[in-house]
């Protein structure tokens, strides 16, 4: 977590609970925590952190050591969370963190955002680097964070490099996805060439959501992830925001299909959470006929990101040295590995198993 956070923060984290705050009040507001901010504390704060932050990075690793070509960590995607400061709900950046891991391999790694705020933590902490390129599509205006305007393209060696499509509210599948996502996404990976991507798959993005204002469907949301995943890079994906929580499940399941491949059946099957999904009982949202798009034309921001792009001077090249060690590693003579293939996997009471012989 140093590898990006400060340390006092990440020790801060590591010692607060609900039952000690009092003893913390000096530096709640330093930290963005507490009862009074976006950020509460609540047992086992630090154990969440570590658990979705671990994931992220064991993704990162299984593509740098090419154990996958796509891996998944739906609790991760926390993109507000910033150096020594929580944030939107965001306590540890694992974006950043899998991305500095992933740089260890990859010369560029390009991150792109698909939640319904700015993912300004990454932004952040990328914005003076031409190593990591930032998309983010994201409503704008009167509306959290209230960072990632048009203009904000990086500093320094980064310039150009941070891409912000500001959006209005309503908008839908067909908007959102041809006449901006599809063609700026298809001249960042000619310009920028990455070795790896960072996916955020923010669902409250999707029409219904409680905080959310955009009227894109499951399949919309689900397109983005497949034309994504048909450029056949090294991608890491995450989940992120998501605020109506039948629709980010369903979300995230579909999405998982079109990551697998596999079809799957818009009729929700029998199981412990099903009356969640009345009346329709079904995958896929419709959008919502009440709702004014109001995007009424994305022609200006379309042209202005693509001729950003194209003021580019091709893909950055990185001087050749020796590759730093993983955080952790994979090899056949890691003792970790060694005893997770002698113990097997841990059995959880609540699933089923095959028996092994």
């Amino acid at each position: 977590m140093a590898a990006f956070h400060s340390d006092d923060y990440v020790q801060f984290l590591s010692k607060i609970t609900p039952d000690n705050l009092r003893q913390y009040s000096g530096v709640l507001q330093k930290y963005n925590a507490g009862d009074t901010t976006d950020c509460p504390v609540f047992d086992g704060l630090f154990e969440f952190t570590q658990l979705y932050t671990g994931a992220s990075l064991d993704g990162a690793i299984q593509l740098n050591q090419q154990q996958a070509d796509i891996c998944i960590n739906w609790s991760g995607g926390l993109h507000h969370a910033k150096k020594s400061e929580a944030s939107g709900f965001c306590y540890i950046n694992d974006i950043v963190l899998a991305i500095l891991e992933l740089l260890k391999v990859h010369a560029r790694v390009l991150y792109v955002d698909i939640d319904v705020h700015h993912g300004d933590g990454v932004e952040e902490a990328f914005y003076t680097t031409d190593r990591v390129m930032t998309f983010s599509l994201h409503k704008y205006g009167d509306f959290f964070p209230g960072t990632g305007h048009i203009q904000d393209v990086g500093a320094r060696e980064g310039v150009g490099y941070s891409v912000n499509a500001p959006l209005q509210a309503g908008i839908t599948d067909e908007t959102y996805l041809h006449d901006l996502f599809i063609p700026v996404m298809d001249k960042i990976m000619e310009t920028f060439q990455p070795g790896a991507i960072v996916l955020q798959c923010g669902a409250d993005s999707l029409t219904g959501d409680r905080l959310g204002c955009f009227n894109l469907t499951t399949k919309g949301h689900g397109k983005a992830v497949a034309h994504v995943k048909g450029y056949n890079v090294p991608t890491l994906v995450l989940g992120g925001g998501g605020y109506t929580i039948r629709n980010v499940a369903r979300c995230w399941a579909y999405e998982t299909s079109v990551l697998l491949e596999e079809d799957i059946c818009d009729q929700i099957p029998l199981n412990d959470y099903f009356e969640f999904y009345a009346p329709e009982f079904e995958l896929h949202l419709k959008p919502d006929p009440s709702m004014e798009n109001a995007n009424h034309s994305l022609d200006a921001v379309r042209t202005e990101l693509l001729q950003q792009l194209k003021d580019l001077q091709g893909a950055p090249s990185v001087q050749m040295q020796q590759v730093p060690p993983a955080f952790r590693s994979l090899t056949d003579d890691d003792p970790e590995k060694s005893s997770m293939k002698k113990v097997g996997k841990k059995q959880h009471s609540a699933e089923l198993y095959d028996k092994v012989d």
